[in-house]
């Protein structure tokens, strides 16, 4: 695989240096020249394939050479190896649950996939790492899990105080070993502009190998592909075969340009819809042709608290790039608190399904384009994170107490730890040096 900058002015690159380096010197994203078409006898037996076969299979038409066959197979092995349900609530509707890993969100995907083939790469160069990484709530769970004593990786996660859930504040500044927490007085915005500074930042990259985990990294977005082919497995083992909408709640498009690259690998995708909360950045320009990046504004659905999505770009390459091209494969749609909260109650409701709200955008953003289109299509909604992670505000919500998984409910009991850290690059340049 050989890997252009978005911006064109820095070197093409291996997978490998793609994966270490995060970012291109030039600040673009790194992105593969070539999208293989898997072929058609893939998706004529796909319904009889795990997870993980399908995973292997992706994997493989993706990388091509840069990692042999027989250790691919142990990297799927180690990393994809909890399942994706697809769960029916209502006709012609289903939930993809993405939150049976580890963490508990989706995140766990790209985070373990990329920690087994960093560990692979490093076990080969004999080197030593240390990760990045800006969360707005799941991200830093998975990567901590996902990371957590693999030999040879430090990993600094950078967090907005006060904007993560309870439990998700716990699932990063608990586990301690070789993660640390940054506690950050600002947005996930700031956390995110400290990690790409840092990467740029001459004095720092010749003292320390820097990686990032954030789904600017390409090796984030290659196994995220795998559980929409997933889904379309189970889809038709199920006898399904009307065309499929994807709803992905989306802050910084990374899980919606996974969901691209398996279109563009042949994955048949009537539309995908990109349901945000009130950072509707990409829904307005999906409305209007103009791009517009602001503040994040903090909501109920805080892991999509992001004003200006990293992964704009590369959904866009992988749309079509021009505007015109773009949104014959995306709509938009956006939600306030309130009708997410009213989406999460009227849900419970008539299905007694319970939705975090991340999942209730997506829900809100796919009833709305299927009602607007007027078709006959099945619409598959993205279920990031398990409700537990948001429990006051799904029980305030919903006006009932709900279960709590027990890997859930034990963090609570356990301290955090968090470095305080402000919005100044220096300061966290301080930090990183003085390690």
């Amino acid at each position: 695989m050989i890997l252009y900058s978005t911006k064109h002015a820095s070197p093409d690159v291996s997978l490998e240096e793609a994966v270490f380096r995060g970012l291109p010197p030039d600040n673009g994203l790194y992105m593969p020249y070539e999208i293989p078409t898997l072929p058609q006898s893939f998706f004529d037996t796909i319904g009889d394939l795990s997870i993980s076969e399908i995973a292997f299979e992706v994997a493989k038409a993706l990388l091509g050479n840069d990692v042999p066959e027989s250790d691919l197979k142990g990297i799927i092995e180690r990393s994809i190896n909890f399942e994706a349900p697809l769960v029916g609530i209502e006709p012609n509707k289903y939930v993809l649950e993405l939150f049976h890993g580890p963490s508990m969100a989706f995140k766990d995907f790209g985070a373990r996939f990329m920690a087994a083939l960093m560990s692979y790469f490093l076990q080969k160069s004999h080197q030593d790492i240390h990760i990045l990484v800006a969360t707005s709530g799941d991200t830093g769970g998975a990567v901590a899990q996902g990371f957590y004593n693999t030999p040879g990786i430090k990993v600094t996660i950078l967090y907005p105080t006060g904007k993560v859930s309870d439990i998700q504040e716990k699932q990063l500044t608990t586990l301690g070993g070789n993660v640390t927490a940054l506690e950050v007085d600002g947005t996930f915005d700031d956390c995110q502009s400290l990690v790409k500074q840092a990467f740029l930042d001459k004095e720092l990259s010749s003292k320390y190998n820097l990686a990032s985990a954030n789904s600017i990294n390409i090796s984030r977005l290659i196994p995220q592909s795998f559980y929409y082919f997933n889904a379309y497995a189970q889809l038709k083992k199920a006898g399904v075969d009307k065309p499929v909408v994807f709803c992905v709640p989306s802050g910084n498009f990374g899980n919606l340009s996974a969901g691209l690259i398996a279109q563009r690998m042949g994955l048949p995708v009537k539309m995908f819809v990109a349901a945000t909360n009130i950072n509707n950045i990409v829904p307005n320009y999906l409305a209007s042709g103009v791009y517009e990046p602001r503040p994040s504004q903090e909501t109920i659905s805080n892991a999509m608290d992001v004003g200006n999505p990293s992964n704009f770009i590369r959904m866009q390459l992988l749309a079509g790039d021009a505007y015109e091209e773009v949104v014959k494969h995306i709509a938009g749609d956006f939600s306030n608190d309130d009708d997410t909260r009213v989406t999460m109650k009227d849900v419970y409701d008539k299905t007694g399904y319970i939705m975090c709200p991340h999942t209730a955008v997506a829900y809100r953003g796919l009833s709305s384009y299927m009602a607007e289109l007027g078709e006959d299509v099945t619409g598959v909604l993205l279920s990031t994170a398990h409700y537990a992670k948001f429990l006051d505000v799904v029980e305030g919500t919903l006006g009932t107490t709900v279960p709590v998984p027990e890997r859930l409910s034990a963090l609570l009991s356990k301290e955090k730890v968090a470095i305080p850290m402000s919005t100044e690059f220096s300061d966290f340049k301080n930090y990183l040096l003085q390690l």
